[in-house]
């Protein structure tokens, strides 16, 4: 049985976890990185992943300082968006809008999965891959971690990075409130016979919301957040492909499918603490969000970033003021996205008010109307 110390453990070697780690070894810091899966590789298929984000610039540009930006021939631009009601409400903005040459860009997981790990590999970083943890302790000075193994980590501070079912935040007793959707998301990657011209485009049906996302070429990428998703998944690659072109009005013409649908539950956590004595906790760990607005990843690369901005100069990385002073940091942007995100879910999903209907479509053209708004828009959209 060995035992070993380091100045940080990262729980989850996913997106948000492994940019977190490579952070902090910038910084010169002792990092562990403890992932269930091996990492010996990622296997690159010539396919499109069905699992797509829509990274914001400030976050692409945190991921380019860490030397793992996405291969930027897999990337497509999100130029403009064009949002339409159920009821003929249509909201359009554009980057130029405020000055900018993209919105954001969308990336495929597995890539950039696949840039991190390359990169985690090549820094002094301490991989446990294919690991399973058992044990969490923690007392004022350090947090213990047991692999099934055997193995006994020890670091000042341990960062929970282990996705929406977080073991870590079980373990630390930090209780969260889940809001199921009854909703899935379901994804899927076509081929377009027509230009998308880098727009994002985004319906609202009343019942689901459906989003057509801009790949490199003649390609994009689909999420369509539903109540019905075995509809979707048990079509056949053209059933696929035709119905989700004639739900987008054929705007792009004809589809074909280059990826078969998937579904994914959607729903909205809130825990009620993100910190715990020697524990914190980024990305879905620490809050999840509808997919309406495709700002997950985001707020999960920014929980990254701004944990490990405040700990540059910090003697103790895992001392309570430093915690929480991130878990302040955090709060209102993770708050108001989760709070935008469910208010616009239950506006476009709620059928009981009458007039409701007509009252959020036009609100939608109205937002269009309004120069000044639809720019504040476009900077959120961008992060700025």
């Amino acid at each position: 049985m060995s035992q070993t110390s380091f100045d940080l453990i990262v729980l989850g070697g996913g997106l948000v976890g492994a940019s977190f780690a490579l952070a902090m070894a910038q910084q010169g810091r002792r990092v562990a990185l403890i992932e269930g899966q091996r990492l010996d590789g990622l296997e690159l298929e010539t396919g499109w992943d069905a699992r797509i984000y829509a990274i914001s610039p400030q976050n692409l540009a945190f991921l380019d300082r860490l030397g793992a930006g996405p291969d930027r021939s897999r990337v497509g631009t999100v130029a403009s968006m064009d949002v339409r009601g159920d009821r003929g409400g249509r909201l359009r903005f554009a980057a130029a809008d405020i000055g900018a040459a993209e919105l954001a860009v969308i990336a495929e997981n597995r890539w950039m999965l696949a840039a991190l790990w390359q990169r985690v590999h090549a820094a002094d970083i301490a991989v446990f891959d294919g690991a399973r943890v058992e044990r969490l302790q923690t007392n004022a000075l350090r947090a213990f971690l047991t692999l099934g193994d055997g193995t006994q980590l020890d670091a000042a501070l341990l960062v929970g990075a282990d996705g929406a079912n977080s073991w870590v935040r079980g373990q630390m007793g930090l209780e969260a409130s889940i809001k199921p959707y009854g909703q899935s998301g379901v994804v899927a990657n076509f081929a377009c016979e027509k230009p998308h011209g880098d727009c994002a485009r985004q319906w609202f049906f009343g019942d689901s919301v459906l989003a057509w996302l801009p790949l490199p070429g003649n390609r994009l990428s689909m999420v369509w957040s539903t109540f019905e998703p075995d509809r979707l998944t048990s079509l056949s690659d053209a059933g696929l492909a035709d119905t989700v072109a004639r739900a987008g009005n054929r705007e792009l013409g004809a589809l074909t499918t280059l990826t078969p649908a998937s579904a994914f539950p959607l729903r909205l956590i809130r825990p009620q603490g993100v910190i715990a004595r020697r524990v914190a906790l980024i990305g879905d760990a620490a809050h999840t969000v509808h997919p309406l607005a495709g700002q997950g990843v985001n707020l999960g690369f920014q929980d990254a970033e701004v944990l490990a901005d405040g700990l540059v100069d910090a003697d103790d990385i895992g001392a309570w003021a430093r915690l929480r002073r991130y878990e302040r940091a955090r709060r209102e942007a993770v708050r108001t996205m989760q709070y935008t995100c469910d208010g616009l879910f239950e506006l476009f999903h709620r059928q009981t008010m009458p007039g409701l209907d007509r009252l959020r479509n036009a609100g939608l053209s109205l937002v269009d109307r309004l120069g000044p708004l639809k720019r504040q828009l476009a900077r959120h959209a961008a992060g700025r």
